[in-house]
């Protein structure tokens, strides 16, 4: 059990999985749940992706392009257009793009598209960035970009021998991922290997370039409001990665690495969690308490919290 939910003093509800803390040397220092078993890291595993399609040939042409590729957008204005300027720039266009149409999740942009009656949009989907950057890789490359998502093509199969080597493990199976790409099941210590080798590779390597890119352009990697966009923002050199049913990764050079998955998949109890462990990797409590206990709403008020249970206090 990583996260209980109280009520008016009553324990309401509990949230369990498995959270992995690694040293800055990659040594497992801290563990709850069972994290050697293969969980599905999702979009968790964008950044190390990233690495794979620049070592194919992708030359973004600036930092905000490689962040949205490593990232989940929100599906905000500069977003899609940024989305848009990376096919237009490989000769392609949005009909291109594999993934699903979708509505923005930023409430805000996605309320005007209701009230504008517009329909849903691939460039919308939170993963557009991602598949924009894996059409580029593919132009860059001389592959086809028709079958892009299949798992025999030469990209995909690039990207899931990076995804094993960069984890320190073989990818323990391949499903679909929802965006309709192939996604790659890993043990939370692989995940959190590969993310910190990312943060803690050298400058001017591929490695280094995608967690650079992520962590000065953090809007670009989520979102207004977003909790990725914010932690990097308050913890200088951390990159913090979400993924959809209760995933998240997060790596500082010098201290070390957090990966967790929620069973239940669901967004509650995660950032209680997440906070907790990068509390043991070094990141101040006081810097982390505006995501560390969730209010529990009552009536007008506030009449409990989300917090870690007593596995993960630190």
């Amino acid at each position: 059990m990583l996260v209980e939910v109280w009520r008016s003093g009553f324990l309401e509800s509990v949230h369990r999985g498995a959270l992995a803390v690694l040293g800055a040397g990659g040594d497992v220092r801290f563990a709850a749940g069972d994290v050697t078993r293969p969980v599905l890291p999702r979009s968790a595993n964008k950044p190390v992706q990233a690495t794979a399609l620049l070592a194919a040939g992708w030359a973004p042409r600036s930092g905000e392009e490689l962040a949205v590729g490593a990232g989940s957008h929100s599906g905000e204005d500069g977003h899609r257009e940024l989305a848009a300027a990376m096919l237009a720039a490989a000769g392609l266009g949005p009909d291109d793009l594999g993934c699903p149409p979708a509505l923005p999740q930023h409430e805000a942009t996605r309320a005007g598209w209701l009230v504008a009656g517009r329909a849903p949009d691939r460039l919308a989907m939170n993963c557009s960035g991602k598949h924009a950057a894996m059409l580029s890789a593919c132009v860059a490359a001389g592959w086809p970009t028709t079958g892009y998502l299949e798992r025999d093509h030469p990209l995909q199969q690039a990207i899931e021998a990076r995804l094993g080597e960069a984890a320190g493990e073989p990818v323990a199976a391949v499903v679909v991922d929802g965006c309709g790409a192939p996604q790659h099941a890993l043990s939370l210590t692989g995940l959190a290997r590969g993310v910190l080798s990312l943060v803690q590779a050298p400058e001017g390597s591929r490695d280094r370039a995608v967690a650079d890119a992520v962590r000065a352009h953090p809007w670009f990697v989520a979102g207004t409001g977003r909790e990725d966009t914010e932690l990097m923002r308050a913890v200088p050199g951390l990159l913090v990665k979400g993924g959809a049913d209760g995933v998240h990764v997060a790596a500082l050079p010098g201290g070390g690495a957090v990966a967790l998955k929620l069973d239940d998949g669901g967004d509650r109890g995660r950032t209680p969690a997440l906070t907790a462990g990068l509390r043991r990797i070094g990141v101040p409590a006081e810097v982390l308490a505006p995501w560390a206990r969730p209010p529990v709403p009552g009536g007008d008020g506030v009449v409990g919290e989300v917090r870690e249970s007593a596995a993960l206090d630190a």
